[in-house]
């Protein structure tokens, strides 16, 4: 395992929700990464995310480590979710919301 394949699982497997996004979840510097951030922001959830515009190695890194070619990527429990339009379609059909709490991961709103 590469360095940046360690550091992407290490994050991955030690937070319970995270979130590969460009930019940062108070300043997102991509429309879709900012719907992401709207959306955990909306539901209260606790989250970590690392910025991929600070590193190309990381921004591919992540591609590779899911074979998901767009950032963001959101991750539950380690499990890779999706990117920003899976997530939001989850989102509206109250879907993400279960799978937060089938994970055991409060929401403190419902859609």
């Amino acid at each position: 395992m590469t360095d940046i394949n360690a550091f992407i699982d290490e994050k991955v497997k030690s937070n319970d929700v995270f979130l590969f996004m460009k930019g940062s979840p108070d300043f997102p510097q991509c429309g879709f990464s900012g719907q992401v951030v709207q959306i955990l922001n909306y539901l209260g959830v606790d989250y970590q995310s690392a910025n991929v515009l600070e590193s190309q190695e990381l921004r591919e890194g992540v591609k590779a480590y899911t074979n998901w070619p767009t950032i963001p990527q959101l991750y539950i429990k380690g499990e890779f979710v999706g990117g920003a339009d899976i997530v939001r379609e989850m989102f509206q059909a109250g879907e993400l919301q279960a799978h937060f709490e089938q994970a055991g991961i409060p929401v403190k709103q419902q859609a």
